[in-house]
């Protein structure tokens, strides 16, 4: 086997390990648990501890409403529930809106410092032992925070991540029906990581912590949730998922927005992968390491070079061998221009509202990957700003 082959294999190998290997391996595991143990995490319905719900806001007045009536409709015991804005740099009316609503802590500066530096406000007036973070725009399942707070009791546990799920209508366009299928997958790893050990990060749409483990974040973090979370699992803490405790959301409106979305997301990855580097230690960390390597780094790192490479190697060596249909990579190249035919028939109808949602498949793991590459270069050239650009939504 030539040198150009051997890297080739190396590079699917490492590709579809990312993708699928790791969903199969994980699968197994955690079959395997369960012959063994039958016992699994479940929360205690009668552990009811005063609960923060902190919400980071910048110019969500158009969620305000929605957002409080919400609120007000979550099954927990009112006196037992504070809810904390934090409106920082808002200039649309937000603080205003919210002062309708009395026994809302509201928190104002006009200096604007990014989600995370909110964040970091907002948790020095935090009192009680569980808080709760959730997006303004994200509407919570009734009985989603009593789900996720009755895991609390037991005391390995340090952090609680609920579900996202995207709203979809009927026929949507290519990214509402892309990013929901996305985190349909991604949920799926989600339960089985929480099941076999603890979730490789919380989502910020809905997630809770033991506040006394709260470490405030360097302040130009760009993944809030994933360090917070993280930080958490790095001091021997689960992190459980509860999939029945879910935030709803619209998708972005377009795959404009989806990839400004996931850009910054990619470069946030970069910079979680450099500053949680002790997590990549086995020796120390374990299954948390080897979780975390293959859900994530692999992902924000690896993966989408390796498809690239890929893509070209395997030209290479099908000129190499005259395009024999008797070669495996022949074959194989062809698969791929079939896969990458059709990431062009997804962009030709990105703002197309079809039934068939599969076809948007390639297209949006296309996006997905090539966000890697502006995310890494992004991170370089310090170039993402730590403020949020708000993503209109569908």
């Amino acid at each position: 086997m030539h040198a150009t082959q051997t890297i080739f294999w190396i590079c699917l190998s490492v590709a579809f390990y990312a993708y699928v290997g790791y969903p199969i391996v994980l699968c197994v595991m955690v079959l395997i648990k369960r012959t063994i143990r039958t016992e699994g995490a479940s929360a205690a319905a009668n552990y009811e501890p005063e609960v923060t719900l902190l919400i980071a806001a910048y110019n969500e007045k158009d969620y305000v409403e929605e957002k409080m009536r919400n609120t007000q409709e979550l099954d927990y015991l009112p006196d037992k529930l504070k809810v904390i804005w934090i409106t920082d740099g808002s200039t649309d009316g937000t603080p205003d809106l919210l002062k309708r609503y009395p026994k809302v802590i509201v928190l104002h500066q006009d200096t604007r410092a990014g989600k995370i530096g909110a964040i970091n406000r907002g948790m020095r007036h935090v009192s009680t032992p569980i808080t709760v973070f959730c997006d303004a725009n994200a509407q919570l399942e009734k009985y989603s925070i009593r789900r996720m707070v009755g895991l609390f009791a037991n005391p390995k546990v340090g952090c609680v991540s609920g579900e996202k799920r995207i709203l979809l209508d009927d026929m949507e366009a290519a990214a509402a029906s892309g990013e929901g299928i996305y985190w349909r997958y991604e949920s799926t790893l989600k339960r089985w990581d929480s099941e076999l050990n603890s979730v490789v990060g919380a989502a910020g749409e809905l997630f809770a912590i033991r506040t006394d483990l709260f470490e405030e974040v360097e302040p130009d973090t760009l993944l809030d949730d994933f360090m917070i979370s993280m930080r958490i699992a790095q001091r021997g803490y689960k992190v459980k998922y509860n999939h029945r405790a879910y935030a709803v959301e619209r998708a972005s409106s377009n795959i404009t927005e989806e990839l400004k979305r996931k850009i910054r997301i990619s470069a946030g990855g970069i910079q979680c992968v450099v500053r949680l580097a002790p997590l990549l230690n086995i020796f120390k960390y374990g299954l948390l390491s080897f979780q975390y390597v293959s859900h994530r780094v692999l992902r924000w790192t690896l993966a989408p070079l390796c498809l690239l490479l890929v893509l070209f190697l395997n030209f290479a060596i099908s000129i190499k061998d005259g395009f024999a249909l008797s070669s495996v990579y022949t074959w194989f190249f062809a698969v791929q221009v079939v896969f990458y035919l059709l990431v062009v028939f997804g962009f030709l109808l990105r703002n197309r509202k079809l039934r068939a949602r599969w076809i948007f498949i390639p297209f949006f793991f296309y996006i997905m990957n090539y966000s890697v590459f502006r995310g890494f270069i992004r991170y370089i050239k310090g170039s993402q700003s730590i403020n949020w650009d708000r993503v209109e939504r569908a």
